[in-house]
């Protein structure tokens, strides 16, 4: 990219922007996504952005406690939560190019520096940091072909490490005119002590957003409740706004229904309306029909999560495990039935043993890495395999699931991964080949097995029916990955004399991809995610499957 890109003379684009006022985390990537889903409903071609104001190049090191889930894309990058929610909106793949941080876009011109790409300019944080910004996200329209690029920027626009991307929209703004849109999502409190909702925090957030030199076209007033007519006109009359531009967002059920919830404000309409364009259609008849699926149901399953990500001090952080969450949710829509969730901790099972699971239909362990709650998934293991109890191990939930597998059925009493024990006499579980010189040169971010890559599943296994019944093909299917650490290939024919299935491998049968257990119903792990590709319209069929399985058990029982 060029320091200063000119405008592209390709058809007009449009760009919208969506920024938050009063506090962080009252969903700003739904709001994005929801927009999205609404003009994608109206025939155009829409994707999406993230830029997040963190030093990190990536989300690939940071603690999911703190900042939730990485969701990967297709292409292997390591990206915050938020584009998984635009692949599950839009349903399409979001690539890295849609994706930014500070890390990187400091990284960037820097490095262009270096490399006299500046022709020995005086490089500065304002203009050349902006300009950076608004070259990607013109980079990322040429790559997607997006009629319509939403950008959300992450946090709220109070904080100083806003600054630089608040003025990229500025620029944008002056060179794109009325093709640039400005969506402020603030949040409404409802104190417990008066019982009103206060419109001042939002007043004061538009304040500091007209500071960056930006007015917004819409504000989406999320609350508790629904935005009433005395607190929408005063919104409007003190941040310079229209009345009908003021978009009502309450507590929704589910994050599905907010499309539906803003479309009685008619967001998508008045958006079109600022662009002078015309809907094409009009069809969100897909959307409500899932939607429907999933409220009304007869049918209701337990399925416990046994993770480690989301015990912060007395409360639930489920976002580090947001993708699986969702995937569950698709899978209860497909199969109208209510799949109730329950958070359990790893550590807590070691402590307490297996007799917390006794009331589940069903067990899934999610990726994790390091020692810290192994011993309690490998017991829940050993529980879901012993008493049929169906189980889908995800990533480090298959690595465990050999791990316990090779104790208790193959008889190597002290086998683990050696991610978790490196001196375990039995490493069933060891680092790729591949990664052991980064691991030597202490290269950590964003050199792992990301992305999609092939795997081929092994006829006549459960997964490969499940594949086959969903795609009508056999063989090679592709999934995204996530891992440093495999199954010991030194241990392969030993675990299979014992009874483990090997269930897909790489298309060259060097890395084994997925195992399940004989004579079992539903005992399957994956070394890839496929929690990472279902879309409530395009569920991912091991999770149906799963969730098929349990309501089954749950019928006999």
């Amino acid at each position: 990219m060029s320091a200063q890109k000119k405008k592209s003379t390709a058809k007009p684009r449009r760009f919208i922007f969506v920024v938050g006022g009063v506090m962080s985390g009252v969903g700003k990537g739904v709001a994005a996504a929801s927009i999205g889903r609404i003009l994608t409903s109206q025939g155009f071609n829409v994707s999406a952005i993230k830029i997040d104001p963190y030093i990190n190049v990536d989300a690939g090191t940071m603690n999911p406690i703190e900042h939730g889930e990485v969701f990967v894309t297709e292409d292997g990058d390591e990206t915050d939560q938020d584009i998984g929610n635009y692949e599950r909106f839009l349903n399409k793949n979001i690539y890295r190019e849609n994706y930014m941080t500070t890390g990187r876009v400091y990284q960037a011109v820097i490095e262009r520096e270096r490399n006299l790409g500046y022709g020995g300019k005086c490089v500065e944080v304002v203009p050349h940091i902006p300009l950076e910004v608004k070259d990607r996200i013109e980079a990322a329209v040429d790559k997607s072909n997006a009629e319509i690029m939403i950008i959300e920027i992450g946090g709220t626009v109070g904080e100083y490490q806003n600054l630089l991307f608040l003025e990229t929209a500025r620029m944008m703004k002056l060179t794109y005119g009325h093709d640039v849109v400005f969506v402020m999502v603030s949040y409404l409190p409802i104190p417990s002590n008066s019982s009103e909702m206060k419109t001042k925090p939002t007043q004061y957030a538009i304040r500091s957003l007209n500071s960056a030199g930006i007015q917004p076209d819409f504000i989406i007033a999320r609350s508790s409740k629904a935005l009433d007519k005395p607190r929408r006109e005063k919104i409007a009359l003190n941040c310079n706004i229209s009345v009908d531009d003021v978009i009502a967002a309450p507590d929704s059920p589910s994050i599905y229904e907010v499309p539906i919830n803003f479309e009685k404000d008619k967001l998508g309409e008045r958006i079109l309306k600022k662009f002078n364009l015309k809907p094409r259609r009009n069809d969100l008849g897909q959307w409500k029909k899932m939607i429907d699926r999933l409220k009304n149901t007869s049918r209701t399953i337990d399925i416990g999560i046994v993770g480690k990500y989301f015990v912060s001090g007395d409360f639930t952080m489920t976002d580090s495990y947001i993708s699986v969450l969702e995937a569950v949710k698709h899978a209860s829509s497909a199969t109208r039935c209510r799949v109730n969730i329950h958070w359990l901790s790893a550590e807590e099972i070691e402590a307490k043993g297996t007799g917390l699971l006794k009331k589940f239909d069903g067990i899934i362990v999610p990726q994790g890495w390091g020692s810290r709650g192994s011993e309690g998934k490998i017991k829940t293991i050993r529980y879901c395999r012993e008493k049929g109890i169906p189980y889908f191990g995800l990533c480090y939930g298959m690595q465990m699931a050999v791990v316990e597998f090779a104790r208790h059925v193959a008889g190597l009493k002290d086998a683990h991964s050696a991610e978790a024990n490196p001196k375990t006499p039995y490493p069933v579980i060891n680092v790729m080949e591949t990664q052991k010189e980064n691991l030597a040169k202490g290269k950590y971010g964003g050199t792992i097995r990301l992305g999609g890559w092939p795997c081929k599943t092994v006829s006549g296994t459960h997964l490969a029916k499940v594949y086959a019944k969903k795609t009508g093909k056999k063989g090679i299917i592709s999934e995204r990955h996530r891992h440093r650490y495999e199954f010991n290939p030194e241990y392969r024919a030993l675990l299979e004399e014992k009874g483990l299935v090997i269930a897909g491998t790489s298309p060259d049968n060097s890395i084994v991809e997925a195992i399940e257990i004989k004579n079992h119903p539903f005992f399957i792990g994956t070394q890839f995610h496929p929690e990472y590709i279902s879309r409530p319209l395009d569920p991912h069929p091991l999770f149906v499957e799963f969730v098929t399985v349990c309501l089954k058990l749950q019928k006999r029982a």
